[in-house]
């Protein structure tokens, strides 16, 4: 009876999670997982390691694709655990698709077989671009702002600017936000001179509707009846 407790207090013991030691703070592999915790960082190197496809590798093939993969988590630079995480499935979601790519290729692979390759292949490759936008959005490079400027000249040398201000990826964008909308104010209607003397002005022709003006001949009425 006494044994068992002993064993399960040293059970709850070896679960008790220290989140404050100063030992697992030091962030000395913080390189490869983005974090302070170097159990975190271990971790995640470690899960990025078992990701890769090692059945057929002898001990020496073996250590080089854990040493190429941690390396790819360097090269990355996971600044938090979230860059860490996202960094970590593009090593694996890239491995995954070049293994399925390279049995794709396999003298002997049945035509099914290298469909059903390719189309896993596929869709890994698409995934490993989605994870890269999201970490570009992360760092904030999806929210690069660009000004884009539309000079119209009208009769007469005015000249009208519009302004035009798109965001990049994220977030819904309002009408004014989409790309190359043109907001642009119309000038005012201007008018031509015509050739007779008085050199009355002359409306320049337009869409918008116009009052029927009322004849100024004279009408002469029936005398039928009268």
């Amino acid at each position: 009876m006494n044994a068992n407790r002993k064993s399960e207090a040293g059970a709850a013991q070896a679960r008790r999670v220290f989140v404050n030691d100063p030992d697992n703070l030091s962030g000395a592999l913080k390189a490869i997982g983005g974090s302070r915790s170097d159990h975190w960082n271990h971790i995640l190197g470690n899960q990025t390691a078992g990701s890769l496809w090692t059945k057929h590798s002898d001990d020496e093939t073996r250590n080089r694709q854990y040493n190429a993969a941690v390396a790819g988590l360097v090269g990355i630079g996971p600044r938090d655990e979230l860059e860490g995480m996202i960094a970590a499935q593009l090593i694996a979601s890239h491995n995954a698709a070049m293994e399925c790519y390279r049995r794709a290729m396999l003298t002997e692979q049945s035509f099914e077989g290298r469909r059903e390759n390719l189309h896993q292949a596929n869709k890994l490759s698409r995934t490993y671009a989605v994870l890269v936008d999201a970490l570009n959005r992360h760092r904030g490079k999806g929210q690069q702002k660009v000004t884009v400027e539309h000079v119209h000249i009208h009769a007469g040398g005015q000249a009208v600017v519009g302004m035009v201000e798109t965001r990049g990826v994220g977030g819904p964008q309002k009408s004014e936000d989409q790309p190359y909308a043109k907001q642009i104010t119309h000038a005012s209607e201007q008018t031509l001179w015509s050739t007779d003397k008085k050199r009355q002005p002359v409306p320049i022709a337009c869409d918008a509707e116009r009052p029927v003006q009322t004849a100024r001949g004279k009408v002469s009425r029936s005398t039928e009846g009268q």
